[in-house]
């Protein structure tokens, strides 16, 4: 069954056309150059197969760019932020908190941008044969002699692009692939786009980009070349780069089915743990959040302003339990107790939260400064909720870090040993409650530089 076509407004005006097939975690699949029309992909039985593949463990989500497809065409505006509205639109119109995103081709540097401008919303991130800076990807004699041929013969442009990267011997999808790149737009409006997609240049946001990330790329494409790809995923935190065989850049051509196994792989290690029952005389690695100055936030803004800083507290705070597999045991007005089977699990959880707090604060106008604090243990577990010496001593460690810290006890540090953690001693700390000194650690969760 053919999808059915939905719309959503960007907030300069424009409408953007878009479909949703299958159900689960959401994928966003963006298009690979302003050429884009959804209708007429899935008329295209390649291209349906391999949207129906997709859609089969995951909802996927599809949408034309402005001034393509069956999105609004009459537009002037072709800018990297202008584009990055459009994806705003469409996954704010389907209240997508969280998200995997696809880039790819000349779209790439959008999805990028994206990753590193809401790294709360982005769970995993792929980018198929894609680039930062699009002068990297058309430094080629190929790619210049394409450029050129655009503004002069626009049909033997359109022939020429798509044989060259849905590959010379493909015949009748290369000439389809033509087609729809003319049905897709305006001449002189796609013109602009390319103009301004063939400048896009997000190489100062690669570090910034926290959601783990994969750069995929068919080893014999021409544009662009295999090096593209290298610096691509070299200059991303922890991506990871995974070369298949083939010459054309679109997904369902050649060996479509490592590509998506690729995916799904990638995809399946970004999936939600279930969530974990508290189990009576379990081993666990117990956390506590605390909003740093609650009292006084709340003299300062008044209850209903307060309660609004409190409930993205709350947002941030459930959403990255509920990807890192952590149960909400309680929660306690300006903070939460949590609980977590694996100590590695627990301290990764504590590190998106503060990450995604320090995004969060970097545009609001009121930041939101967490304590959070981690021991591991026994407790005791009575009608779903935890009691005991192990949670107690989470509770006080909590107390003694400050607002954007995570303190652990020695317990959850020797736990995590050899994970790729760091901490910083802070030395043994007299803790209410407890005779003899405790030693405490602080995690380590910002990216230096």
């Amino acid at each position: 069954m053919e999808p059915r076509i939905q719309y959503a407004q960007t907030t300069d005006g424009v409408n953007i056309a878009f479909w949703t097939l299958g159900e689960g975690v959401p994928l966003v699949s963006m298009s690979m150059s302003p050429f884009s029309h959804i209708q007429l992909e899935w008329q295209v039985s390649e291209w349906r197969s391999w949207g129906e593949r997709l859609a089969e463990k995951r909802k996927l989500v599809r949408y034309d760019p402005r001034g393509a497809g069956l999105s609004e065409r009459d537009v002037a505006d072709y800018s990297l932020d202008a584009y990055l509205l459009d994806l705003e639109a469409v996954v704010d119109h389907l209240g997508l908190e969280r998200f995997a995103l696809c880039g790819s081709f000349a779209l790439g540097p959008v999805a990028i941008a994206y990753a590193a401008r809401y790294p709360e919303r982005v769970s995993r991130l792929l980018l198929w044969c894609s680039w930062a800076r699009a002068s990297d990807a058309y430094q080629s004699a190929q790619a210049q002699t394409l450029i050129a041929l655009r503004d002069k013969d626009w049909d033997i442009y359109t022939e020429t692009v798509a044989h060259l990267l849905i590959g010379w011997s493909a015949g009748e999808a290369a000439r389809r692939f033509a087609a729809l790149m003319r049905e897709s737009g305006a001449q002189g409006a796609l013109r602009a786009a390319l103009a301004s997609v063939t400048e896009f240049d997000v190489t100062a946001l690669l570090p910034r980009v926290r959601a783990p990330t994969l750069v995929l790329h068919r080893r014999q494409v021409p544009v662009p070349d295999l090096g593209v790809a290298r610096a691509l995923a070299s200059q991303i935190p922890d991506a990871r780069l995974a070369l298949l065989e083939g010459t054309s850049i679109a997904f369902y051509l050649g060996d479509a089915e490592a590509v998506l196994q690729a995916i799904d792989d990638f995809l399946s290690e970004g999936e939600e743990p279930k969530t974990e029952v508290p189990v009576a005389g379990a081993f666990r690695t117990v956390l506590f959040t605390d909003v740093e100055d609650s009292t006084a936030l709340t003299q300062r803004l008044g209850d209903a302003k307060a309660r609004e800083v409190l409930r993205e507290h709350e947002r941030i705070v459930r959403e990255a339990l509920r990807a890192h597999g952590g149960a909400e045991v309680k929660a306690l007005g300006d903070g939460f107790m949590a609980s977590f089977s694996s100590a590695t699990r627990a301290l990764e959880c504590a590190i998106a939260m503060q990450r995604a707090f320090a995004a969060h604060s970097e545009s609001a106008k009121e930041p939101i400064r967490v304590r959070v604090g981690l021991n591991a243990g026994e407790p005791i577990a009575e009608e779903k909720d935890l009691f005991g010496t192990a949670v107690n001593l989470a509770a006080r460690i909590a107390a003694q870090a400050a607002g954007g810290e995570i303190l652990a006890s020695d317990v959850v540090r020797q736990l995590v040993a050899g994970k790729g953690f760091l901490f910083a001693d802070r030395g043994e700390t007299v803790l209410r409650g407890f005779e003899d000194p405790v030693r405490l650690y602080e995690v380590r969760w910002e990216e230096e530089g």
